[in-house]
């Protein structure tokens, strides 16, 4: 058996199967946050997920200027696998599209979808850039679990292959000041959707009411920003529906 490794407050993504003995190579770019930025050398000890198979502890078996290579301890934390909770929301600028990303991520997103509505000011996204903030995320936050991040979608298309078995918590800004509360709903598959800067059109907002798998809710007395949306959506839901105490 490999005993848990001394902890660290170094905690790396890894896309790469994890367990006690395993060897793990080092990207470029790994190599240079934890031998440039973090100063480590051979025998220091760091924390290792993959998303998948939890969290290990680590010690460094080589050092390189362009690579390394890493040997796995014990596991020091199970896969906490999220609530089935889906993010929908239309990219606003670079800045805060990221905090959206990295937010959902912290509060237990399982996945993040961003869509193409109406009013969506960007037409384009860097899905690999949003996914490398989703991983970043996790490692700060001490999570074992990171969401995919996909492609951008119109939200027409996407509303038109819904599950049936998934519920869509629709946060319409009309209602704003409205008790339109989650009171009485159940846990299960759900997803939390948010518009963009100049909110839904009145086709998009008529289209989301008639969906019987659709629930509207007000986020409070006053018009949030999307960014601040997000956060309070999957705060609200989280704390009535999802894995916080």
């Amino acid at each position: 058996m490999f005993p848990a490794m001394a902890s660290s407050k170094v905690r790396l993504y890894v896309d790469h199967p994890l367990g006690p003995g395993q060897s793990v190579p080092l990207s470029r770019d790994q190599a240079h946050y934890l031998f440039g930025v973090m100063r480590l050398g051979t025998g220091d000890a760091l924390t290792v997920f993959n998303g998948r198979d939890g969290e290990f502890g680590a010690t460094v078996a080589h050092v390189g200027k362009r690579a390394g290579e890493l040997t796995v301890g014990g596991q020091t934390r199970p896969l906490q696998i999220p609530p089935d909770l889906w993010l929908l929301f239309a990219p606003i600028k670079k800045a805060r599209t990221d905090f959206i990303v990295e937010k959902a991520a912290e509060l237990g997103a399982a996945r993040i979808l961003p869509v193409q509505t109406d009013h969506t000011n960007s037409e384009r996204i860097r899905r690999d850039r949003l996914q490398a903030h989703a991983i970043e995320a996790a490692e700060q936050c001490g999570g074992t679990f990171v969401p995919e991040v996909t492609d951008l979608q119109p939200l027409g298309t996407l509303l038109a292959g819904w599950p049936e078995d998934r519920q869509l918590l629709f946060c319409d800004e009309t209602l704003v000041g409205a008790r339109e509360t989650l009171a009485g709903a159940q846990s299960g598959k759900w997803a939390i959707l948010i518009g963009p800067e100049g909110g839904f059109s009145d086709a998009e907002r008529d289209r989301l009411r008639a969906l019987p798998f659709v629930r509207r809710i007000s986020l409070g007395p006053r018009v949030l920003r999307a960014d601040t949306a997000a956060v309070a959506a999957l705060t609200l839901w989280q704390s009535t529906l999802g894995d916080w105490p």
